[in-house]
């Protein structure tokens, strides 16, 4: 079973962001980067698939900066076979549909049998590259995924997916871009074993013309800051009271 995963290096939600000062940006001196969250769900269900079918390869692209290859190391640790970079070193001036251009170019050739990517990155939250990678690539797709099934030959998975209010289940054909969902699985440790063997794993480098951007970013603002809360003081009874009308007419979020 070969798969293909897509995964994007993004900042450690733990990091600090600051906005440079064009204001169209971010300031990546000192940011801690990892792995998208949702990406390793995407990693671990092709090594699943991969066990499973007891044959194949677990292959992982992405796109960006040479700091890239530290998060296709560390994809490596999972379990991952085989690592391409494709290049950019101004990741920041790209939008979804540029970066679903590029693997296009570099996976159109590969022979897969799925293509996962996660379901959105955390630090745009645009989801937006699988569905358009798909259509770029004219294979079927299934969205935020939380439970999938191959068949044995292959050539067909049934997957289940997160609607508003409740689930719905498909049958997509094969080849077919699924991007993973939280819940789809648990992304396993890496290994001493692993991170042994990853560093000696080589990356293949691409360098490709990376499309303009359809998106450009005007500006950049930090949310607003809350307001501080209010401690109300009195009787039980007419405390709660307070409440409820503070909740419906200062908050709103009550009728």
């Amino acid at each position: 079973m070969n798969s293909i995963v897509c995964i994007k290096q993004v900042p450690d939600t733990e990091s600090i962001i600051r906005i440079d000062s064009e204001g169209t940006g971010i300031v990546e001196e000192g940011l801690q980067y990892v792995a998208n969250p949702y990406d390793e769900y995407a990693v671990e269900e092709a090594l699943r698939l991969r066990e499973k079918f007891g044959e194949g390869k677990v292959t992982v692209v992405s796109v960006g900066p040479q700091r890239v290859e530290e998060t296709i190391r560390y994809v490596f640790a999972m379990g991952a076979d085989e690592g391409i970079l494709i290049r950019d070193a101004e990741p920041q001036k790209r939008d979804s549909f540029s970066v679903a251009q590029c693997l296009a170019e570099v996976i159109k050739d590969k022979d897969y049998n799925v293509i996962f990517c996660g379901k959105q990155a955390v630090d745009d939250d645009s989801a937006q590259v699988g569905a358009m990678l798909a259509e770029l690539l004219d294979i079927p797709q299934a969205t935020v995924v939380s439970k999938l099934e191959v068949a044995d030959d292959k050539k067909a998975a049934v997957a289940h997916r997160e609607i508003e209010g409740g689930e719905e289940i498909i049958e997509i054909q094969l080849p077919g871009v699924i991007t993973a969902q939280k819940g789809l699985n648990e992304p396993r440790f890496t290994s001493l074993r692993g991170i042994k063997m990853a560093m000696s794993k080589t990356i293949e480098i691409r360098e490709i013309n990376v499309p303009e951007a359809k998106m450009k970013v005007m500006s950049l603002e930090r949310p607003p800051e809350r307001p501080p809360g209010r401690i109300l003081e009195g009787e039980d009874a007419d405390v709660i009271g307070e409440l409820v009308q503070a909740l419906r007419n200062e908050a709103k979020v009550i009728p």
